[in-house]
């Protein structure tokens, strides 16, 4: 394959699938499928773009950004019988991709409009900026949203601090040193003090609390006041509830509450202990 090329030799198009489909039904990906080689990054953004977000058939994703991560991605996209274009400033680093990639190849810079449309960006369902430069991510990312109208867009961020500005900016992100952070807590520490959620900048957790039995019959509002966090949802027979301060908790509820970072330990430690006798 010419280097830079539009020509197309991809399973989705053997199969005389169309070029485009916007997302729309999660249940259409065959999500079961082993992502040999993804790492947890990849996880996140392959996430992003076939559990995040419903999906009506097969898209054309456009990658920027061709190391390991862009590689890996591009690789576990195509085992999903999505369309794949990648674009990386440098020819050799299409080689990550291995013999058997038959997604398209695009030399030049991933914010280049002109090489964004040689990648096909103007059918593209999803966009990707995974290279090793915030600016070039973030610039890429908002014009594949802002110019192209590309739909599902994320992008890597090492500075969780710009991550949190570009959120604002509605576009997600993935910042690569809090999330990491995250996940070695997930494997270090014990299991009730594990997260389910944390915001880019690594402040706020979201993490479900192993209760003691007898807050049963307690209020959240007692809970809070007890370990200084906030209830953010319970699940109760399988389904999520807003409570409010008034709320009793049942037994078999699973308990969401968002906490500071540093307050995790002590709020997973207080609510395994029985409540003080008001």
């Amino acid at each position: 394959m010419r280097l830079g090329s539009s020509v197309w030799a991809s399973r989705s198009l053997r199969k005389g699938l169309p070029t485009r489909r916007r997302l729309a039904a999660v249940a259409s990906l065959d999500t079961g499928r082993k992502r040999k080689g993804s790492g947890p990054l990849v996880g996140v953004i392959v996430g992003r773009f076939s559990a995040g977000v419903v999906q009506e058939a097969l898209v054309h994703v456009v990658i920027m950004g061709c190391g390991r991560v862009g590689s890996s991605l591009a690789k576990a996209l195509e085992r999903l019988d999505h369309q794949v274009s990648v674009i990386d400033k440098e020819a050799q680093a299409f080689r990550r991709l291995g013999s058997d990639f038959h997604g398209q190849q695009v030399v030049g810079n991933g914010f280049d409009q002109r090489v964004l449309i040689e990648a096909g960006i103007e059918r593209a369902g999803a966009f990707a900026a995974v290279s090793s430069g915030d600016n070039s991510n973030i610039i890429s990312a908002r014009v594949a949203r802002e110019t192209f109208g590309v739909e599902a867009v994320v992008a890597r961020i090492y500075d969780e601090k710009r991550a949190a500005v570009y959120e604002r900016l509605g576009i997600p992100t993935v910042a690569t040193v809090p999330w990491s952070t995250d996940r070695f807590l997930r494997m270090l520490l014990p299991e009730g003090t594990a997260t389910a959620w944390r915001d880019p900048s690594g402040t706020v957790a979201v993490l479900p609390l192993e209760l003691h039995e007898d807050w049963v019959g307690r209020t959240v509002r007692d809970l809070q006041e007890a370990t200084g966090c906030r209830v953010a949802f319970v699940m109760r027979f399988g389904t999520g509830v807003l409570p409010d301060s008034k709320t009793v908790i049942q037994a078999d509820d699973q308990v969401y509450v968002a906490a500071l970072s540093g307050t995790v330990t002590d709020v997973a430690a207080a609510a395994a202990h029985a409540p003080e006798e008001s």
